[in-house]
């Protein structure tokens, strides 16, 4: 990891996603944003569900210090004042992308967590703040990073990026469906159906304008998150995938100093979620990055020959 560090920020921007997707633009729409983070520290990837009034956003919590996220969860009223934050979910493994949503009358999340070796769904037993297992999906060799669930024309589909090591030089967008929720998945036979860093990997909430599906992806052509583009299915079968993007949706310069990059679009309602992000380089960021070097050092000094 370089020395400069992503610090992220998450607004409420009170504009429905199909109507941002199609003007294309953030600009002169109004934003409330969430409370600052401590030092060394962002929120980002939200994701958010009314119940009873209430706007609950689902975010990933993370510190530079110890690099391993959680997600917490704030409570807005409808005049998008906060009432409270919770832990949600915490795991040993890093958690970030918190996608949830409702089906089969249950609330689900399904938050990318590639670090454990699969991708497991969650069951809210208590809503916001208590979650169980309720399933591995499983997609053979695939490990998902940023895994969208949506349901379209009778199926369950879900758009992925898979995880590799060493990262992979150009980005990979990989589909699977299934009948329901819970399975059987089934990768799609033209996997990857789409290759490059502009229009790949998910960035939030899919929905249907004018009969297709749109994905919100992430442009990482010249910085990871630098901006979202609509990725439109013109078609979407269980046999074959066409698909286009569209113009890349920039931050406005009246979000500075978070002008840097956004890799979020979820819909929440009538209410569209972003994050968005400067790069911050520190005297603090150097001395941790020195600290880990050190770390890095002593425990090869100190493992046996």
């Amino acid at each position: 990891m370089g020395l400069r560090k992503d610090i992220w920020r998450i607004g409420i921007v009170d504009s429905p996603l199909p109507a941002i997707l199609e003007r294309g633009t953030l600009e002169d729409l109004p934003v409330v944003w969430t409370p600052p983070m401590r030092s060394f520290c962002f929120r980002a990837d939200p994701f958010g569900l009314w119940r009873d009034g209430r706007l609950h956003i689902f975010v990933e919590d993370y510190d530079h210090r110890v690099r391993v996220g959680s997600i917490d969860v704030f409570i807005y009223d409808a005049a998008f004042r906060l009432q409270e934050q919770r832990k949600a979910l915490q795991t040993p493994w890093h958690l970030s992308y918190p996608y949830v949503f409702e089906a089969d009358e249950q609330t689900w999340m399904l938050p990318e967590a590639h670090r454990s070796g699969k991708l497991t769904l969650y069951r809210a037993i208590n809503f916001p703040d208590q979650w169980e297992e309720a399933a591995v999906i499983p997609l053979g060799e695939d490990i998902a990073v940023d895994a969208t669930p949506f349901f379209y024309n009778g199926l369950w589909w879900l758009f992925y990026t898979p995880a590799r090591r060493p990262a992979a030089p150009i980005g990979e967008l990989h589909l699977a469906y299934a009948p329901d929720i819970s399975g059987p998945w089934q990768r799609h036979p033209s996997n990857p159906v789409r290759m490059d860093n502009a229009s790949t990997r998910p960035g939030g909430t899919p929905c249907v304008i004018d009969g297709k599906v749109v994905l919100p992806v992430q442009d990482c052509t010249h910085t990871y998150g630098g901006a979202i583009r609509p990725l439109i299915f013109d078609e979407l079968t269980p046999e074959r995938v066409r698909t286009h993007a569209g113009p890349a949706i920039l931050t406005p310069s009246s979000y500075a100093p978070y002008t840097e990059g956004m890799h979020t679009l979820a819909a929440a309602g009538n209410v569209t979620l972003i994050d968005v992000k400067y790069t911050n380089l520190s005297v603090h960021g150097v001395g941790l990055q020195a600290w880990r070097e050190v770390k890095k050092l002593v425990r090869k000094m100190s493992s046996p020959t």
